[in-house]
């Protein structure tokens, strides 16, 4: 574990473990890095994986407000300037942080899964955000969180259930260790949504990451999420896609065979370019 410094001069503490070249893990929304610690065990052994957590979380700094993307791209850069890492993988919001970055960032190769973009008006609603910003000024974590849940997994036979049920449901789950952590973050949750909203564009704002990119969706998470994948394969010039079967939103955190397999092999095995270098 180490403390390095920001550019605004708040800290941000790396975790580091395993052996190889550097990858820098970039957590999702509501979550810390501890959901990931499956991932970074079946990485570790061929990657030096360093992670840390973003800020408003345990060891970690508090965001600036207004709240930006920004500040995750520099906390980002601060990270790949001090271990040296050119690879970087991203999961949901983490997944945005990763793109946004590479357009500015010196990425040579990024992986994302289930990145919650919006190009041209498709992707994941926005009708949740009122609704949800309104139960966390109301002090009502749990049907936030059951709102958030329906937009994120709208094909889950849950997300169909009326809202009273699926927000008793979420209130037992806040009971659990994750559940506490969720709906502890919920607000910075939705934040993070707001930001995707400002950014929505078309895919072509994305033409210009130049690293080399592995875009996953999970065969059982929302098809938008596969439906972005694609549009943004169409404008990247150097994008692979990969949809991990039997895997849903969360499926990066339980890290299949199915899906490390590929992942490993993306960071391990040299491109034309640089076969030729």
């Amino acid at each position: 574990m180490q403390r390095i410094t920001a550019p605004d001069g708040a800290h941000v503490v790396v975790h580091s473990t395993g052996t190889g070249p550097g990858l820098v893990v970039v957590h999702g929304g509501g979550v810390t890095i501890r959901e990931y610690r499956r991932l970074v065990a079946r990485l570790a052994d061929r990657f030096t994986v360093h992670q840390y957590n973003r800020r408003g979380r345990a060891d970690a700094a508090a965001r600036r407000e207004p709240y930006s993307v920004e500040q995750e791209i520099d906390d980002l850069g601060a990270v790949l300037a001090h271990t040296g890492a050119r690879w970087a993988v991203g999961h949901s919001y983490g997944a945005f942080v990763v793109l946004r970055a590479a357009l500015r960032l010196p990425l040579e190769r990024i992986a994302v899964y289930d990145a919650p973009l919006r190009l041209a008006g498709r992707g994941m609603s926005t009708a949740f955000l009122d609704p949800a910003e309104a139960a966390v000024r109301a002090g009502n974590p749990a049907r936030a969180l059951a709102i958030v849940a329906a937009a994120v997994d709208p094909r889950n036979p849950a997300s169909r259930l009326p809202l009273a049920v699926r927000t008793a449901l979420t209130r037992a789950f806040l009971r659990t260790e994750v559940g506490r952590t969720m709906g502890a973050l919920v607000g910075m949750t939705l934040a993070e949504s707001r930001q995707i909203v400002a950014h929505e564009g078309p895919a072509e704002q994305y033409a210009g990451i130049t690293a080399e990119t592995l875009l996953i969706s999970g065969a059982k998470a929302a098809p938008f999420f596969t439906e972005t994948n694609d549009m943004l394969a169409a404008v990247l010039p150097h994008a692979h896609t990969l949809r991990v079967p039997g895997s849903p939103h969360n499926g990066i955190a339980a890290a299949p065979p199915a899906l490390i397999d590929p992942l490993a092999a993306f960071f391990t095995t040299p491109t034309a370019g640089e076969v030729s270098r």
